[in-house]
This record gives structure tokens, C-alpha cells and sequence, in this order.
């Protein structure tokens, strides 16, 4: 149960990310939008795993490192 649970709060954290950016209630240089997708990404990621979906893994462990890149240039300017 907590597996699905981790897999839908990181599926909607990503669509949230997704959703604020398009209409512009923020940029993709803000933090939140980059925390989110860094969560999403790990929730999927730990629900992808334990039902064996690997595509979907590697899919999100690079939407994950993309999103630390993004996190950590925000965090230095």
C-alpha cells in the first residue's frame, strides 16, 4: 500500500511541476518546480522498482538527475 501510495504522490507531484510552469505560477528556475520533480521522480522511481517496470526507472532516475542539476544551479545563483 505504501509503494502505491509513493508511486501517486510522485505522479502527482511531477504533473503538479508540469501544471505550474505552464501557467506560469512558476519558472523552471524555481526551486519548488525542481523539488518536485526530485520528489515525483522518487516516488515513481521506488514504485517502478518494486513492480519490476525498469524502463520506467531508468526513465525517471534520469528526470531525477536532470532535476538535481536543475536544483543545484538554482541553488547557486
Amino acid at each position: 500500500m505504501i509503494i502505491e501510495v509513493l508511486g501517486w504522490a510522485g505522479t502527482l507531484a511531477v504533473l503538479l511541476a508540469y501544471f505550474l510552469v505552464s501557467t506560469k505560477k512558476i519558472s523552471p528556475s524555481d526551486k519548488r518546480y525542481q523539488f518536485l520533480n526530485l520528489a515525483g521522480a522518487t516516488g515513481i522511481i521506488i514504485n517502478s522498482a518494486v513492480h519490476g517496470a525498469i524502463p520506467s526507472v531508468g526513465l525517471n532516475a534520469i528526470w531525477l538527475l536532470i532535476a538535481l542539476y536543475g536544483l543545484m544551479n538554482v541553488v547557486k545563483k
